[in-house]
């Protein structure tokens, strides 16, 4: 029984199935896309730490926005970089990483749910009540909104993992591109209906809570904006709010779609290249869409480059 046990501390990471003439450029693409995803969301981060006309309650939740893409994307794409030159019986994994990858990817998605939530709240206060604006969102109530969003998700994912990891295993393959809830109690031989029962009660409060809020947010946002005569005000709120909307429905679609595929085991290599994409495609998307699409971070980054081409041709 000991050296079963032990046998089942090195876990076979089935990984992703890339034939050996499409490795490199898979690596490549994939290290292109990592690089990118790393620059430029941290580097939305130090601009919006480092120019004080950017320090807005808007700017500073989207701070949580990008560190949770950033920290995301390192959950995933540098092992299955590692892997991808490295034969599927060989992707060996400990159970104690393959523990801490899962947990990673399920706080990654859980925080993406609660930071969409804290900035839909912000969107309404400047929305419907801009005159009050400043007084209720605060450096303290950002703070506070931020550490809450945070916590929801650490909590409600601690327990999730917690209850897989109580399991014993009687199994050594994850046959998944990264490690996950579902991995783990996969490898057990025992019931998990305790499992299951939390998980889709997780599912449905997070997705509730995350739904409600933004579909009511939205809809009293709609009715604002249609009584109101100010074009100006409707322009910009229709810009902000367009570029939050946009990045909360592609993660929803990205969502819907894994979990759709989930059902059906003859589509596994297709679920297994959704579930890589919706950790990859997400953090780009989400930097080109605030970064590009906000007017004021769009004119300090373009202020950035002219600054910099200055400066290399007094060179």
């Amino acid at each position: 029984m000991e050296n079963h046990s032990l046998n089942t501390d090195i876990l076979i990471l089935e990984g992703l199935k890339v034939s050996p003439e499409f490795s490199v450029p898979a690596f490549v693409l994939l290290l292109l896309i990592y690089i990118f995803i790393m620059v430029s969301n941290v580097g939305l981060v130090v601009l919006i730490t480092m120019d004080r006309s950017l320090h807005q309650p808007m700017y500073l939740l989207f701070c949580n926005m990008s560190v949770n893409d950033a920290f995301g994307a390192t959950t995933v794409i540098p092992r299955l970089l590692s892997n991808v030159f490295t034969p599927i019986t060989e992707r060996y994994i400990h159970y104690i990483d393959c523990v801490a990858q899962a947990f990673c990817v399920h706080f990654n998605m859980g925080a993406s749910h609660t930071v969409l939530m804290i900035m839909a709240f912000d969107r309404y206060v400047a929305i419907c009540s801009p005159l009050r604006y400043a007084a209720i969102m605060t450096s303290r109530t950002v703070v506070k909104l931020s550490a809450a969003a945070w916590t929801v998700a650490l909590l409600m994912v601690a327990i999730l993992v917690g209850l897989s990891i109580r399991l014993s295993r009687c199994r050594s393959v994850v046959s998944n591109p990264f490690c996950d809830n579902a991995s783990l109690f996969n490898l057990s031989c025992e019931s998990v209906l305790i499992n299951h029962i939390y998980g889709l009660g997780y599912t449905v409060v997070l997705l509730g809570f995350s739904l409600g809020s933004v579909t009511l947010t939205y809809l009293k946002i709609a009715v604002v904006c249609l009584s109101s005569r100010n074009k100006s005000l409707n322009g910009k709120a229709l810009q902000t709010c367009a570029t939050h909307l946009a990045a909360y429905v592609f993660m929803q679609v990205a969502g819907f779609i894994i979990v759709t595929l989930h059902r059906f085991p003859q589509l596994a290599d297709h679920r297994k290249v959704a579930s890589v994409l919706g950790h990859v495609v997400l953090p780009v998307l989400n930097a080109v869409i605030y970064g590009l699409q906000i007017k004021e971070v769009r004119q300090r980054i373009m202020a950035l480059f002219r600054h910099n081409k200055v400066a290399l041709m007094h060179v």
